[in-house]
């Protein structure tokens, strides 16, 4: 099957045996203004399938095909086509059927041209908005393709096979271990969107960043009354992932209260919501991600060691920067090209010098020191060559004159010197607010509100 017609008027399919009923529908949805084309059997409709049309209506028997069959065909190949099934069987089993393999709706013969119009546009209006949630889903996806991984050393290419590996199986727990910085939870979205739980969400946790109480209630949910501020009943990132994943970055961190419940969950796939009485079912992948020795911690009493098998099913180790030979130079280049591209500068070359001093860095905090570290160097830079004080003559002179911001003078108030550290940033960053808000430290949305509150919304950054 190949691309969807054309835009414009909306291109429909109609297949069935009977020529009077393919007459009918034509000549009523060709007043509505759409595009017709037909097929009397199995055979001329797949060829016509070839130029995907926005919808089917479908025949439940051919004379050479089963529309079921013809149904499924469909479906594995466009599975945001929109097909509404006819018959003159009124039998509640082979409606059930057809919804099961995917079928949009179901309209019993003698057809009503009339209502078999509105089902039209709305099966339209359905397979419009499908499309349109799986061209987002795909561009969201985007970042995470394996080739993003960049690095060809051999470190990074068994360990681009392995993720690939564990993607292509639907099930089975993971445990991406790695010091920090190393790109442990990019490996985790990689896994996930390169997954048959692709088109389900991803969910993610940093197990240290809550309380137990609390990282419970985002977890498992709670019931409403199950604890004071509890006003409401709440989904927690389990159900709310069901079918998809859910990614507990610093699992090593879990006290053993958690770890039990985790360890239940794991066993089961079953829960209950704090305050619940009855179990929750659902079907989710674990990836778990620490930068901790988990053995030592079992061998020291720290960590269960059942649940530390229980996560390892599926082990991936990230290799740090130190040990990746040549990709520091290739992640430098890529990393300067995407900060350029962000600020719509020049990519500006790196001097011989400039990539001897990173290639020869020890990297301490691995791929985000040298993410942070370029992004710095063309923040700052004046648009030629990077050379080795861009990347490292800032940490060289620290606490020295090279600080990117400077204090205002003694006595100003709290908010002016506020003022003055974003009108800085965004000098620095030329108006790019993602930038801006990297080189302060927080986030996009409270650059946002602080950009609105100091009138600096209408300000040009040379």
């Amino acid at each position: 099957m190949g691309k969807h017609a054309s835009a414009g008027t909306s291109s429909i399919l109609i297949v069935d045996d009977e020529e009077l009923i393919r007459w009918s529908l034509r000549a009523r949805l060709e007043d509505d203004g759409h595009h017709i084309r037909d097929a009397g059997t199995g055979a001329a409709a797949r060829d016509a399938l070839r130029e995907l049309p926005d919808l089917v209506l479908l025949d439940m028997r051919l004379p050479d095909a089963d529309g079921l069959d013809l149904l499924r065909e469909i479906k594995q190949q466009a599975p945001t086509l929109p097909v509404v099934m006819m018959t003159g069987n009124r039998s509640v089993e082979s409606a059930v059927q057809a919804m099961r393999d995917g079928a949009l709706h179901y309209a019993v013969k003698p057809l009503n041209l009339d209502e078999i119009a509105v089902l039209v546009e709305k099966a339209l209006a359905t397979g419009a908005l499908e499309r349109e949630v799986r061209d987002h889903r795909a561009q969201a996806s985007a970042p995470y393709a394996f080739d993003r991984i960049i690095g060809d050393s051999p470190a990074m290419q068994r360990v681009r096979t392995l993720l690939q590996r564990v993607a292509r199986a639907p099930v089975g727990t993971v445990l991406i271990t790695g010091e920090s910085g190393t790109g442990k939870d990019l490996a985790a979205k990689a896994v996930h969107y390169n997954s048959p739980r692709a088109e389900r969400p991803f969910m993610n946790i940093t197990c240290s960043a809550l309380q137990d109480t609390l990282l419970e209630s985002e977890l498992f949910g709670h019931e409403r009354g199950a604890f004071t501020d509890a006003k409401k009943a709440k989904r927690g990132l389990f159900e709310a992932a069901d079918g998809g994943t859910v990614f507990l970055d610093e699992i090593g961190e879990t006290s053993p209260a958690m770890q039990a419940k985790l360890l239940r969950f794991l066993e089961e796939q079953t829960f209950k919501r704090v305050g619940g009485l009855t179990d929750v079912r659902v079907d989710v992948r674990v990836i778990a991600a620490t930068n901790r020795d988990l053995l030592a911690e079992v061998a020291g009493g720290g960590f269960r060691e059942d649940l530390y098998y229980r996560l390892r099913v599926l082990p991936v180790e990230l290799p740090p920067l130190r040990e990746r030979g040549d990709d520091v130079a290739s992640m430098a280049a890529w990393y300067v090209a995407r900060y350029c591209d962000e600020l719509h500068r020049p990519v500006p070359n790196i001097t011989e010098a400039g990539m001897a001093a990173l290639c020869a860095h020890s990297w301490p905090g691995n791929v985000r020191e040298l993410r942070n570290l370029v992004e710095r160097a063309v923040l700052l830079g004046d648009g030629g060559p990077l050379d080795v004080d861009d990347f490292f003559g800032f940490e060289r002179q620290r606490g020295g004159d090279a600080d990117p911001f400077r204090l205002p003078p003694e006595g100003i108030v709290l908010e002016d010197l506020e003022r003055d550290l974003v009108r800085q940033a965004l000098q620095r960053a030329r108006g790019n607010q993602s930038a801006a808000a990297r080189l302060l430290g927080i986030s996009r949305d409270q650059l946002r509100y602080r950009v609105e509150k100091f009138g600096f919304g209408a300000v040009t950054w040379a």
